[in-house]
């Protein structure tokens, strides 16, 4: 069985100065159903929280539209003052019920979201402060001006990008450095595959939502079943596996509100998969992958 540490990952440098383990949390799930209001279960989500350095994990990623705010605070009241972590937090999309978002590139807009997160999260500046989305209602190039100027004010250390091209990666470039890109990527969906390459070129960090989905390779005595069985593991800890060797810049955050769902994403930064393991995963990956963008 593998050990519950994180600090297996092995380390990334974000922003060339910004040292964490590479297998972090995601604090999406904190929060209600449709990702908005508080948990059903307080006590379970603080226990898990809690759990966090406990488990090595010293990276966690959320957002102020997670609940909306919910995420933020839930974080400040379990684990301020934050002893050797770091929190990574989003702003740009605004909330108006479950499940519901919609981006916002306004520069006072984005200023605001900065700001308010400095306060839920009761620090002087964010580590990282990623935009969640660029908005549509204003030029890129208008949000990225503003992030600069808040990063020149030292209210952000490090700038992150969410849901981006490499084209959008190239003009953020020219207002600052852009130290994390977040974009959806696993095993089965490989659209964001250019992005990942570009970023391992420019060590920048990337961060996959969505990391555990296997979609039909998890299957009963399929490749991906039996790669589990040797390494005594399930499916979701070889996806996580898979991603962890797939890049070194690669940032897992799988999330969860669970104590026991986290103590097992975290023992996947144990496994080790040789290889061959890891080519035929790929392969298969991309097969699907590929048959499912064909369809839709």
């Amino acid at each position: 069985m593998a050990t519950i540490d994180a600090k297996k990952s092995g380390t990334f440098l974000i922003g060339g100065d910004l040292k964490v383990h590479r297998l972090g949390f995601g604090a999406m799930r904190i929060t209600g159903k449709g990702i908005w209001d508080e948990p059903p279960d307080h006590e379970e989500v603080v226990q898990t929280l809690e759990s966090l350095p406990k488990f090595g994990v010293d990276f966690i990623d959320t957002a102020d539209s997670y609940g909306p705010f919910v995420s933020e605070n839930l974080i400040r009241e379990v684990l301020y003052p934050y002893k050797k972590m770091v929190i990574a937090t989003k702003g740009g999309l605004t909330r108006h019920g479950p499940d519901i978002w919609k981006p916002v590139g306004n520069p006072d807009y984005l200023r605001q979201c900065v700001l308010m997160s400095m306060r839920r999260l009761g620090v002087e500046h964010i580590d990282l402060w990623q935009l969640h989305w660029i908005g549509p209602d204003c030029p890129a190039e208008k949000q990225f001006e503003a992030i600069a100027k808040f990063r020149e004010e030292g209210l952000i250390r490090h700038v992150g990008l969410s849901e981006v091209s490499v084209k959008d990666i190239k003009l953020a470039q020219k207002y600052f450095p852009v130290s994390t890109v977040q974009n959806r990527f696993n095993l089965v969906d490989r659209k964001s595959e250019d992005v990942l390459d570009f970023c391992t070129k420019e060590n920048i960090g990337f961060i996959p939502w969505a990391p555990l989905a296997a979609g039909e390779l998890a299957k009963p005595g399929t490749d991906m079943d039996k790669i589990a069985h040797r390494h005594h593991a399930d499916a979701g800890q070889i996806a996580l596996a898979w991603l962890l060797k797939r890049s070194p810049v690669m940032l897992p955050i799988p999330g969860t509100g669970s104590r026991a769902h986290l103590a097992s994403n975290v023992r996947a930064a144990s496994l080790n998969l040789n290889d061959e393991e890891f080519a035929t995963l790929n392969r298969q990956g991309e097969e699907v992958w590929k048959k499912s963008a064909a369809g839709s």
